[in-house]
């Protein structure tokens, strides 16, 4: 992927996307719920392809307990559009979140 003046790997993307959802208040862990079998056979939590000339991400994020998920959801696409867009650089195409998973 590049930027002008820029080359960003794709495990550098991976890196920030996960980085930024962690950070969103309410998100336990980004990657899979359920039993250890089950994560461990779930591929990557943390997805991208380029479309276009665009970013576009895919987080799979376990929530937090009472957590409103359409607003942890919401905001996980913020964190993650605003760190492709301003640390990176790079323009974004989309961002889909996969609440997976909610744990104590």
């Amino acid at each position: 992927m590049t930027a002008p003046g820029l080359a960003v790997s794709h495990p550098v993307i991976r890196d920030v996307i996960r980085r930024a959802a962690l950070e969103v208040p309410g998100v336990l862990r980004v990657g899979r719920g359920g039993p250890a079998w089950r994560r461990a056979l779930s591929g990557r939590a943390v997805g991208i392809r380029m479309r276009d000339g665009a970013v576009e991400a895919r987080v799979v994020v376990v929530a937090r307990a009472a957590q409103p998920l359409p607003d942890l959801a919401v905001d996980v696409q913020v964190a993650v559009a605003t760190a492709i867009e301003r640390l990176l650089g790079l323009r974004l195409g989309a961002v889909s979140v996969v609440v997976d998973g909610v744990g104590a």
